[in-house]
């Protein structure tokens, strides 16, 4: 009889722990809410097409315009001047850069003066017996004739009689020879063709100049060239004295430039030209790096993107109806970030800042710039 209890017991307790179990799980099934629609929000612009100038970018070092690399062609020693010979020193146009001790050949030529003055003062007499229509003229001359400075032209000798008895004299070879010593002499000493400084110094002051040897370079700090290389696609478009845009590379300072010259040859391995900018400004040093903006030529009936609203295939996003759709388009000029794209109808609208996962049709929501700020 206990058995038959505690059977009937156990079969109470699984019926109820089947039951409970049931209740348990069915409290758990309930119904979940179905999510609702995502619209994503757009930014649209409308096309309205016009000119748009296309800007070829290059860049490059800034060189002086104006160098000058100063060699000797003379022996000696180097003397000091009223400047010290070092790099950063400038320079007015005519003043002494360069002189080396000269006092040796400086002797020399005197002594050929000297003996040039000695002979054409022999032939006087000469030339007031036999020539006197011509007597004067050379009295004139010795008369101007400074030893201590430069020798000054002979007088024009009008007969071929006149000219005989000069040359036979050895007066023409002797000056001749003593304007070739005076033109040497001139070379111990290096002067500023232009203002500018000196930017490297390789003497200083005492040192024994050899006949060849650089001494250092010169140049102009007024005006810079950019020498920058374009594609030959644009080498029809680029014109001489045309305004260019020039960026430091930090982005904080523009100049105006100009191109100068452009180079008839295309570079064979790179298939690019050479065109040279000056640019002019107190702020500028040679070697400074700077980017160029070239205004190559202007797209008619065209628009400019951003390139990565751009798709692989030529087509861009357009909004027709709160729904996204796709137009074909014709680019036409790629640059860093932006393309200019031709075939766009005016008044369409177009998505101007990407959408991630867009597709056409899509359903989208133009941002509304007044309802945003409410």
């Amino acid at each position: 009889m206990r058995k038959i209890a505690l059977s009937i017991l156990g079969i109470v307790i699984i019926l109820a722990s089947v039951y409970a179990a049931r209740l348990i799980v069915n409290s758990r099934d309930t119904a979940r809410p179905r999510p609702g629609k995502v619209i994503k929000t757009v930014f649209v612009d409308t096309v309205k097409n016009s000119e748009v100038p296309i800007i070829v970018p290059a860049n490059g070092n800034l060189v002086a315009k104006q160098r000058l690399e100063l060699y000797s062609e003379v022996q000696g020693v180097f003397r000091k001047g009223r400047r010290l010979f070092k790099a950063g020193q400038p320079y007015r146009a005519g003043e002494t850069i360069i002189r080396m001790d000269a006092s040796e050949y400086y002797a020399s030529v005197q002594s050929s003066k000297s003996n040039l003055y000695n002979l054409i003062t022999s032939i006087m007499p000469d030339l007031r017996m036999d020539y006197k229509e011509v007597y004067g003229k050379w009295q004139d001359y010795l008369s101007s004739f400074d030893i201590d400075k430069t020798t000054p032209p002979l007088p024009e000798m009008s007969t071929d009689k006149e000219k005989y008895f000069i040359s036979g004299r050895g007066i023409l070879t002797n000056y001749y020879n003593l304007k070739n010593m005076e033109q040497r002499l001139a070379k111990y000493s290096i002067r500023a063709p232009f203002d500018g400084v000196l930017t490297e110094a390789l003497v200083t002051e005492g040192t024994l100049i050899r006949a060849g040897q650089k001494l250092g370079e010169f140049i102009d700090t007024g005006v810079y060239e950019l020498e920058v290389a374009v594609s030959k696609s644009y080498s029809d478009l680029l014109k001489v004295g045309e305004t260019v845009e020039l960026i430091n590379l930090e982005k904080t300072k523009a100049y105006q430039g100009t191109v100068s010259r452009i180079n008839g040859r295309v570079d064979q391995a790179t298939q690019t030209i050479t065109a040279f900018i000056e640019v002019r400004h107190e702020d500028l040093k040679e070697g400074m790096y700077l980017e160029a903006k070239l205004n190559a030529k202007s797209e008619k009936e065209a628009i400019e993107i951003d390139r990565n609203l751009l798709l692989e295939n030529d087509q861009i996003f357009v909004v027709r109806d709160s729904i996204l759709d796709l137009i074909p388009v014709k680019p036409v000029y790629f640059s860093e970030k932006k393309v200019v794209l031709k075939e766009v109808p005016d008044g369409t609208t177009i998505v101007s800042k990407p959408v991630v996962g867009a597709y056409a049709g899509m359903l989208v929501r133009v941002f509304n710039e007044s309802q945003s700020l409410r």
